[in-house]
């Protein structure tokens, strides 16, 4: 959970995972930085940015953890997103087993963190339509499914990148002062646990997303 500083500042930890080679590490940059690199250089386990943006008038310090793609590093994946409060899974829109890795991340950070954890599929690369292996339908559909919102995006090109990042923190504001919210209530408090689910597949996120949303708006 995300706790205002003493100025009023709210800090978010969000996590980008996917395979090698789909651009995480061009997105962060290009969000951050506004840079990018076409000479791709692998991350070697971790890298870490900051970005402070300001929503609504209410000011943000995001803390964005960019991680390794290679298997070898996958092991490491619970250091780096224990205590995230959003997590951009990237695929690669012209590389099909790059987006079925991100069901399996999808699975494992909804096994891990529940259903409070704010998450965004990204199909990186539009760039490169005319080599499109995964469709836009099909993305959204199972984005839909499980309870995260989906962008298309081109670090290349400077496309879809800071409406992907404000969309995120737009909703990891909101869960955080739902989730302030129902702490100061007794009778949420007292339910609380009822709301910790386990997830094994996408029907069962999906589930858990709404049952989360459905507790919160009632709160």
């Amino acid at each position: 959970m995300a706790h205002p500083t003493s100025n009023g500042t709210q800090n978010f930890k969000v996590v980008l995972l996917g395979e090698g080679c789909v651009g995480k590490t061009s997105l962060v940059l290009r969000y951050v930085e506004d840079k990018f690199n076409s000479n791709h250089i692998s991350t070697v386990q971790a890298s870490f940015l900051t970005k402070k943006i300001n929503i609504d008038g209410k000011r943000i310090n995001l803390a964005i953890w960019d991680t390794a793609g290679q298997e070898k590093f996958h092991a490491l994946g619970p250091i780096y997103y224990r205590s995230s409060n959003g997590a951009v899974l990237v695929y690669d829109i012209t590389d099909e087993d790059s987006f079925q890795k991100v069901k399996s991340w999808v699975k494992e950070l909804r096994k891990m963190l529940g259903s409070e954890l704010c998450l965004v599929i990204a199909g990186n690369k539009i760039d490169l339509e005319k080599d499109r292996t995964v469709s836009r339908e099909i993305a959204e559909e199972y984005a839909g499914k499980v309870g995260a919102v989906h962008f298309e995006t081109s670090a290349k090109l400077n496309e879809g990148v800071d409406d992907m990042f404000v969309a995120l923190s737009r909703r990891m504001l909101t869960v955080s002062e739902e989730k302030d919210a129902s702490d100061n209530n007794p009778l949420s408090r007292q339910n609380s646990q009822r709301r910790v689910v386990v997830v094994d597949d996408e029907e069962q996120a999906a589930a858990a997303a709404q049952q989360s949303r459905s507790c919160c708006s009632a709160s």
